[in-house]
């Protein structure tokens, strides 16, 4: 086997090998084919350059909330809106802000006050809507960032804006940069894994798309894996009849020998993705079964998360998986869960939307914190943009918001979070930022930055140029820094 090793060795050209190199394949990819090195024992390496300085936390759990979240309604109270309730916006306060075109050739612009009133949580007084108990109750650890602001005006546009670093599909997700530069502490369950559920009355028309945690220009190992939300978590894991585990095994041993060979030759990182693929697919066989066991949890973490923690595809049941990942050695889990497009129905789904979502997310808090794992844990909340405070539909009795993308709120908790902090404001109509703006650009450099990644130096040479998440933007916001 050493003979075959060294054979393709001297095959490699030194174009090929620094290529290889730079894919991250290189030597020591093909040598852990063939017993693994000792400096790899128990985890996938990232790029070796990594991190770029002492990082906050060690792994991150998004919790996209796809359709636009309101601002207006949840996080970013105004009397004013309660006080003018039916009154046009000025047009002094409107300006030139750009609309969808549900909303852009409106004559009026009723202000519509939040449904629901607001409440002070926690010892720090943290204003949210009384819709939020759960997530309220965690007041003093989260911090609350009332000021982002992006350019994309429709759903698709937005969630690929953070997702991805651009307004259009192609470039490399969040989670593939993560999973590129730091790698994966554990070789039984991948990297990076998406799972997506929706609100039960299916009224948010959104779509999932593969590239919202796709590797783009990446080698495709760094994508995403979804796990499914009916049937099993992941297709093909299972032996097909009569194939014993040794005896997949030993296949799996002879198809690495080839395509090492084949690497070798070309140095293709798509021959890496495949080995990789095949390797994480058999240790996949033991580890997913067991993940999404839940016989072992104690009866009050289940409890915490709520009766939808049974139900397989639940946000709650995501949730509860998200920790299960974590605690594992994932990197990086991405939940997406739709439901928040709330143009005509505000005052009927909103609130529904909330009590599904908000306590499974406080719940994941509640129990990495409990585990101690919040500590180098970042949980980050949001969606792609907020809702207008003008009302949509019929002027004299609307129904719903629009999208906004000029001011919306996130919120943040562990891996470093200046928790129990309230991060920029908006004036009287929560339409203008009026201090400490954030942009798209500005919140990927933070969360980078936390996880130990300086955003301008993690890059990917694709067609002539260097490119980045944050493209040439982003500043990180140290004031949202512990």
């Amino acid at each position: 086997m050493h003979d075959l090793f060294n054979e393709n060795l001297a095959r490699v050209t030194r174009r090929q090998l620094f290529g290889s190199a730079r894919q991250g394949i290189g030597l020591a990819a093909l040598a852990s084919l063939f017993g693994r090195d000792s400096t790899c024992e128990g985890s996938v390496p990232g790029r070796v350059d990594l991190p770029h300085h002492a990082p906050r936390a060690k792994r991150m759990v998004m919790l996209w909330q796809g359709g636009g979240p309101s601002h207006v309604d949840l996080f970013d109270p105004k009397d004013a809106l309660f006080k003018r309730s039916g009154e046009d916006i000025p047009d002094s306060v409107r300006g030139t802000t750009r609309l969808s075109t549900m909303s852009s050739g409106y004559s009026k612009w009723p202000v519509v006050a939040p449904i629901k009133k607001f409440q002070r949580f926690g010892q720090c007084g943290m204003e949210l809507s009384e819709m939020l108990p759960s997530i309220g109750g965690l007041a003093d650890d989260i911090c609350l960032v009332r000021s982002l602001h992006t350019e994309a005006v429709n759903h698709a546009p937005g969630v690929t804006f953070f997702l991805t670093g651009s307004q259009v599909p192609g470039r490399p997700s969040l989670g593939a940069w993560m999973s590129y530069g730091l790698g994966c502490e554990t070789e039984e369950l991948p990297a990076f894994v998406v799972m997506t559920s929706s609100d039960k009355a299916k009224s948010c028309g959104q779509l999932f798309f593969d590239y919202y945690w796709g590797s783009g220009f990446l080698p495709s190992r760094y994508q995403g894996v979804k796990f499914r939300n009916t049937g099993e978590p992941v297709p093909y894991l299972a032996n097909p009849p009569g194939i014993s585990r040794a005896a997949r095994r030993a296949l799996l041993d002879d198809l690495a020998v080839m395509n090492a060979k084949h690497l070798a030759d070309y140095g293709d990182p798509e021959i890496d993705t495949r080995i990789a693929s095949y390797e994480m697919a058999f240790q996949m066989q033991s580890s997913v079964p067991d993940l999404i066991d839940f016989s072992d949890e104690p009866k009050h973490v289940l409890e915490r998360y709520g009766p939808d923690v049974h139900m397989k595809g639940s946000f709650a049941f995501n949730c509860l998986v998200a920790r299960r990942l974590l605690e594992r050695g994932t990197r990086f889990v991405q939940l997406m869960h739709a439901g928040w497009d709330q143009h005509s129905n505000l005052y009927s789904q909103l609130e529904i939307q909330c009590h599904d979502t908000e306590g499974p997310s406080a719940a994941l808090v509640q129990d990495l914190k409990d585990r101690g794992l919040l500590e180098d844990t970042l949980v980050a909340w949001g969606g792609e943009f907020g809702r207008t405070p003008f009302g949509q539909g019929d002027p004299a009795n609307p129904k719903g918001r629009d999208h906004f993308g000029k001011a919306f709120s996130w919120w943040l908790a562990g891996g470093g979070v200046n928790s129990g902090h309230v991060h920029g404001a908006t004036d009287d109509y929560a339409w203008n930022i009026t201090a400490d703006h954030v942009h798209i650009h500005d919140m990927q450099a933070t969360i980078m930055h936390l996880l130990g990644i300086d955003h301008t130096r993690l890059t990917y040479r694709y067609q002539g140029r260097q490119f980045r998440l944050t493209d040439v933007h982003g500043e990180v916001v140290s004031s949202i820094l512990r």
